[in-house]
């Protein structure tokens, strides 16, 4: 190969490595892997496998104070919250502080601080302007209530209001309880995040009846085009073990049973909660953890008959002799 070959050869790598990086295909220099992350805290990129600091000197979103403590990080931060769905408002309205207090912690005088009182009861009164945002203001209060009351993560809160706000901005609240419309959008919530909430569970927490929920639930989802795949037992069976205290033995024979009869085609037209807890039921019986038909049945919140029956059904379908 001739020098002036040699030299255009190189000047093609040179391009073609330079295209490359353009397009962010990296690779390790070290280890050849292209598990390359970013450091969030460093502003570094860094090879996943062999630890190799790839690039540096990369812009660090942060701030530039450091904190190492929760109270720190909220003296030290200039922004408020982030923007919530959860919020009629979206959490975008300045709140005046209770305290009576000045910039400097001093107490204000008794002039000012019935000049505050005024202007707080003034500022709630126009957060909302009309009734559409009144009715908001409430449904969101209710779904935040009984979502602490069931227990589920922030992100079911989220996708509950949205869905709210679409049957408010469709019109599908007409004729029918804030309330219920409300639950609904939880329930529907719940089974969007994969989150395992009975519709006897949520009438518990709710103010409105089982029968009703259901109803406006199906009417919602169709209207809206909420596309709900059905609920898979086996979600339901960490949460009931636990209750039960059984051991991780019995939950993992449980699953087995589940997908053994549920391949078999049982499942179809079963309750899950109710699939669920027979499953339980068996295999407690079979790991010698024995619980009784009353126990698993209030945990599941379904009757003794309906554990009895699917019982029945899984142990024929897995060739088991009670």
């Amino acid at each position: 190969m001739t020098r002036s070959s040699r030299q255009r050869e190189r000047e093609r790598e040179s391009t073609t490595n330079q295209e490359t990086e353009e397009e962010g295909i990296r690779e390790c220099s070290e280890c050849g892997s292209e598990n390359l992350i970013k450091s969030s805290d460093r502003g570094e990129l860094i090879c996943d496998d062999c630890g190799l600091v790839v690039e540096e000197g990369n812009i660090d979103p942060g701030p530039e104070w450091r904190a190492f403590n929760h109270q720190e990080r909220q003296e030290k931060s200039r922004v408020g919250a982030p923007t919530t769905q959860t919020m009629h408002d979206k959490g975008l309205t300045t709140t005046i502080d209770w305290k009576d207090k000045d910039a400097y912690g001093r107490s204000i005088s008794s002039k000012k601080r019935s000049q505050m009182h005024r202007l707080r009861k003034w500022q709630e009164r126009i957060r909302t302007k009309d009734a559409g945002e009144r009715n908001l203001q409430f449904a969101l209060s209710e779904i935040d209530r009984m979502a602490s009351a069931l227990g589920v993560p922030r992100s079911v809160r989220e996708v509950a209001s949205v869905i709210y706000r679409r049957a408010l901005k469709e019109d599908l609240i007409r004729g029918r309880s804030i309330e219920g419309v409300a639950t609904s959008a939880l329930y529907a919530a719940c089974r969007k995040e994969g989150i395992p909430r009975s519709l006897e569970e949520i009438s518990d927490v709710s103010r409105v009846e089982r029968k009703e929920i259901g109803r406006t639930y199906r009417y919602i989802s169709q209207e809206l085009g909420l596309e709900m795949e059905p609920v898979d037992p086996k979600k339901y069976v960490p949460r009931f073990c636990s209750e039960l205290e059984l051991s991780e033995e019995v939950q993992t024979k449980a699953n087995e049973i589940i997908e053994t009869t549920a391949e078999k085609g049982l499942l179809s037209g079963k309750s899950p909660t109710g699939y669920a807890a027979a499953a339980i039921y068996a295999a407690s019986l079979l790991c010698n953890e024995k619980k009784t038909q009353r126990e698993v049945a209030d945990v599941a919140q379904v009757t003794e008959v309906t554990i009895r029956n699917r019982y029945q059904e899984q142990i024929e379908a897995m060739g088991i002799h009670s």
